[in-house]
């Protein structure tokens, strides 16, 4: 990766602020479209993020699309869903095939396939300000310099940008945990081709393998919740003491690091407006609740769609707006269940709901997914002619 340090204002034609799924995409799109693209990477190196990690039918046919299968990079195989609280579980198969892979890995991968299609990446860059100056921007790193971009794509992921917060929402009172676990061969195979979600007071989670073997644990829970436990550790007790299935699946793991990751006030239901010249994308643009498993794939959707309509002489208006209306019923009805399964009655509800109904599972799994005749099918013609030979490996 190229290093910056010279304090200077330095013109460049098209910037990515952020080296996530949506940023990484969008650059690796234009720069495949043979635009000249600088991304800033405000991580020096691969890291982990607080994520569910799922990759639904969807996000892995757009990684496809740019030469990346998943399941060369150890990717595991998800085909049934199953969802747990108490002593009560209920288990159904997906509708859809999917798969689950760290950010750690997979946000490298895209990065250095930008790199290859000839993006300008620089790493271990944040960046402090970004204005509008005169139809341009101006943007200040932390390293003191300074770059004047025609373009600006921001895909900072959940974390704002001084002077462009996302707004408040219906549910921002959130804070999201994320650790990976090695787990004992018995649960470990338990576990295997299975998302397990689990419901408990004031919040829920969800937990898979990823690569490797290693299984990836991670939960929203109201933030009046988290202050009453007095933190991380009390609540993962808590938890596990009132849900015997997740209970079992840990017995005996043992946590990769100290501490969990974690996020807070992750504005759940936030679709971006009219945003002017600026093109925002993944969680800048629109942040759907973990529980659907379509953050990644709304993520890799928004910068393929973003390229697609910049590439077409459109605007960030422009493309906001079909944005919005593709994802806003999904929103709105993962949103309703989100709030729904943090509360009491809403538990309850669920459990003497679900079982009475075959299918309800694949039926929310389905109704949140971005609409198949919205996905982008090809973005440029000099970048669909470097794409011809991507691998198509099956899932």
């Amino acid at each position: 990766m190229t290093a910056v340090s010279a304090a200077h204002i330095r013109a460049i034609d098209h910037l990515v602020i952020g080296g996530g799924l949506a940023g990484a995409m969008a650059a690796l799109r234009l720069a495949a479209a043979g635009l000249a693209v600088t991304l800033v990477e405000r991580e020096s190196g691969p890291h982990h993020k607080v994520c569910g990690e799922f990759l639904s039918a969807e996000a892995v046919a757009y990684l496809h699309q740019v030469g990346i299968a998943p399941r060369e990079l150890g990717a595991a195989r998800i085909g049934n869903v199953r969802l747990s609280a108490g002593d009560r579980l209920i288990e159904t198969p997906l509708s859809f095939p999917a798969l689950s892979l760290s950010r750690r890995v997979l946000d490298e991968a895209l990065l250095h396939r930008a790199e290859e299609n000839g993006c300008q990446v620089f790493r271990g860059v944040g960046v402090e300000t970004l204005t509008s100056d005169g139809g341009q921007w101006l943007v200040t790193l932390r390293n003191s310099e300074s770059l004047r971009a025609s373009n600006v794509f921001l895909a900072s992921g959940k974390h704002d940008l001084r002077g462009f917060a996302r707004t408040s929402t219906k549910q921002s009172d959130l804070v999201g945990f994320k650790s990976h676990w090695q787990l004992a061969p018995a649960q470990a195979l338990t576990i295997r081709e299975y998302m397990d979600l689990y419901l408990f007071p004031g919040g829920y989670g969800g937990i898979s393998r990823v690569e490797n073997g290693i299984a990836n644990l991670c939960l929203v829970v109201r933030r009046s919740v988290l202050r009453e436990h007095g933190g991380w550790p009390r609540l993962l007790d808590s938890i596990l003491r009132g849900n015997r299935h997740l209970r079992m699946l840990l017995g005996g793991a043992t946590a990769l690091t100290p501490r969990p990751l974690a996020v807070s006030s992750i504005p759940y239901g936030y679709l971006a407006r009219d945003t002017g010249d600026l093109w925002r994308l993944g969680d800048q643009a629109a942040v759907i609740p973990s529980f659907t498993g379509d953050g990644m794939s709304i993520a890799l959707h928004s910068a393929s769609l973003a390229a697609q309509m910049f590439l077409a002489g459109k605007s960030a208006v422009d493309y906001i707006a079909a944005l919005r209306a593709q994802l806003r019923r999904q929103m709105a009805l993962a949103t309703w269940l989100s709030r729904l399964c943090v509360t009491r009655g809403g538990r309850a509800a669920a459990f003497a709901v679900l079982p009475a109904i075959p299918g309800v599972l694949r039926w929310i799994a389905a109704s949140t997914r971005i609409p198949s005749s919205s996905l982008v099918l090809e973005v440029g013609t000099a970048a669909a002619g470097k794409f011809d030979n991507c691998s198509k490996v099956a899932l």
